[in-house]
């Protein structure tokens, strides 16, 4: 009950209330009892001195005088007890009790007192009697020749029951003030109680993220004042969590989009905060990280080693997060930072595998080029230096030299062309002419070019197109895809073996083999996916992923000759149509002959290799 200020406020008062009527109720009953025994001794006195004034022209009286009936008559008049004692203390005259068995009255204080003031009173246990009676005395004479001592006496029993009567009425008083003070009490703690009730009310609506609620003050008093400071705190309050939230959705929109992994851990190791780029980048959640240490959400020995030294040594450490296996390279920074007296780490990942792979891309360029560049350019330097030593003089020779410098000058030219084709295809200069067209416009032309160079390199080259949907195609680029798809199966080939190529309609998702070139899964959808596949030497895993990759070429293709740029080129032309292109290897062929359940269960051993091309049908 005492935790609610409501009768905290309300008991102590009322306590308050019932001890000073209590204390009121006690000093004024032994107040008006006392004033009231004073009142009537003074009476009593009165009436004795009195009687005495009736008997006096008798007095002195002899000793053996009785004064029963006397004390008898005054009794019954003022009904009261009327004892008449003579000077030596003997009792001449009693009202109620026979005065033959009482003893002598000399000595009681009340006679004694009048004997020497003229007037007594007290407030004694009566043997005679035996209860408390009130006594007072009044002398007789002068204090030098008293005759006698008249005596009135009343009960206490009388006194007492008029006094609980008016304590009673006290009682009654004091009773109804204390109700009547609780009530105020109550509703006085109440109204105090009320506005604080609310208070707490509104503020749990805060705590709870109501940052709308509010008071409404009522007065000018000191809790209406409390009110208005809440309300203002509030609105304070307010301003500086929607300042704080608008910071919090900035930072955490850096944090959601930063191409950079950030992690912050505390000074034991446990994770503290990591955006989604950090854990895309170290192969885990935020859910599983968070919480956890470093050591469990990360599991890269050169990130937990920069760690612990940035933790050792309280400097900014850098380092390098490489994994070869998933073609990961991480530049790392940890620095440590001490916020609110609270010391922590953050690291920050740059994901610099796209820069090292341009950067191998560019020297495999550079290598490339030049070496494409020097076997044509040699050959030409070797062929004029044979001119100028004297082959000019010999007519055909100089002829066969002559067409020899030409078939160099045209894959010098071929060279250049492919590389500005391939320039202008990626950079989107040459629009591409979508339209509805036939598969088979678009497989047979260049399929049926290439035929005689398979024949005369000993190959079975096969065709089945199934009756498919047209697509929606600019079929001169994508003659060119499929040229550079057969005429690369044609060269790698050895005599005796086959192509063959095939098409189908799927829908859905289509998976992309494991361990191939394919950069993801294809989304959902109805394709077309031709298939160019060869029984040949296959390709290294090693090499699938990079095979695309303009002059990129694998060791065994290289004495093939080509400029390695038909691949770039093609991947450029599939994905301006909205497609995709990978390649599988070894490969028994195309996945939807044995059932696309059949991935990973080729045998390793064989050789081969199989492209797709999955282009959008026509609506």
């Amino acid at each position: 009950m005492f935790n609610r200020i409501r009768w905290r406020i309300a008991v102590p008062y009322v306590a308050l209330i019932l001890g000073v009527m209590a204390i009121v109720v006690l000093y004024l009953s032994g107040a008006v009892r006392g004033v009231y025994v004073d009142r009537l001794e003074a009476q009593l006195n009165g009436e004795a001195t009195l009687i005495g004034d009736a008997l006096a022209p008798a007095a002195p009286w002899p000793r053996t005088e009785n004064l029963d009936p006397a004390a008898a008559h005054y009794a019954r008049l003022l009904g009261t007890r009327i004892t008449i004692i003579g000077v030596d203390g003997t009792v001449l005259g009693e009202s109620h009790e026979s005065r033959l068995q009482m003893e002598n009255h000399l000595g009681r204080p009340e006679v004694q007192q009048a004997l020497r003031e003229g007037t007594g009173s007290s407030v004694r246990y009566s043997e005679t009697v035996g209860y408390d009676m009130l006594y007072a005395a009044a002398r007789l004479g002068s204090q030098d020749e008293p005759m006698g001592i008249v005596r009135v006496a009343l009960p206490l029993s009388q006194v007492d029951a008029q006094i609980a009567g008016l304590r009673r009425t006290l009682l009654i008083g004091a009773l109804v003030t204390t109700l009547l003070a609780t009530g105020l009490a109550v509703a006085i703690a109440e109204r105090t109680a009320r506005p604080l009730r609310r208070l707490t009310a509104v503020a749990e609506r805060l705590a709870a993220g109501d940052l709308n609620a509010r008071l409404l003050p009522v007065g000018r008093d000191e809790v209406a004042q409390l009110m208005r400071a809440f309300n203002n705190m509030a609105d304070q309050l307010r301003g500086q969590v929607d300042t704080l939230a608008r910071e919090q959705s900035r930072l955490s929109a850096v944090l959601e989009n930063a191409a950079s992994g950030i992690i912050i851990t505390d000074a034991e190791g446990r994770v503290d905060l990591i955006n989604p780029a950090a854990a895309r980048l170290l192969d885990t959640t935020p859910e599983r990280a968070m919480g956890a240490s470093l050591v469990q959400a990360v599991r890269y020995h050169q990130l937990i080693e920069l760690w612990q030294r940035c933790r050792d040594e309280q400097q900014e450490q850098s380092g390098v997060v490489e994994r070869s296996l998933q073609g990961l390279f991480l530049q790392a920074i940890v620095k440590p930072f001490r916020e609110a007296g609270v010391q922590g780490y953050l690291t920050i990942l740059q994901d610099l595998t796209r820069i090292r792979r341009l950067e191998t891309v560019r020297r495999d360029f550079i290598s490339n080029i030049s070496h494409e560049l020097r076997t044509p350019l040699a050959g030409l330097k070797a062929l004029v230096d044979t001119l100028r030593d004297g082959a000019l003089d010999d007519p055909p020779a100089a002829r066969r030299f002559l067409d020899r410098m030409e078939g160099e000058v045209d894959a010098l030219t071929q060279m250049v062309e492919e590389l500005l084709e391939l320039s202008r295809i990626e950079s989107d200069k040459i629009p591409l002419r979508l339209q509805p067209t036939p598969l088979a416009e678009i497989v047979v032309p260049p399929v049926e070019r290439l035929r005689p160079q398979a024949e005369r390199a000993g190959l079975d080259l096969v065709v089945d197109l199934p009756e498919l949907p047209p697509l929606m195609a600019d079929a001169e680029r994508a003659q060119r895809v499929v040229t550079n798809l057969v005429h690369n199966a044609i060269k790698f080939t050895p005599a005796g073996g086959q192509i063959r190529v095939s098409a189908r309609e799927l829908s859905g998702p289509l998976p992309a083999a494991a361990g191939t070139g394919a950069p993801e899964a294809l989304g959902s959808g109805r394709w077309v996916v031709v298939a160019v596949h060869d029984d040949g030497t296959g390709i290294d895993p090693d090499d699938l992923p990079r095979i695309f990759e303009r002059f990129y070429k694998a060791d065994r293709a290289r004495s093939g000759g080509g400029t390695g740029l038909g691949l770039a080129i093609a991947k450029h032309i599939v994905q301006g149509h909205g497609g995709r292109i990978w390649a599988e290897s070894p490969s028994e062929g195309p996945y939807w002959e044995n059932g696309a359940e059949r991935q990973g269960a080729r045998d390793p051993r064989r050789r081969g290799s199989t492209f797709y091309v999955a282009l959008v049908p026509a609506r």
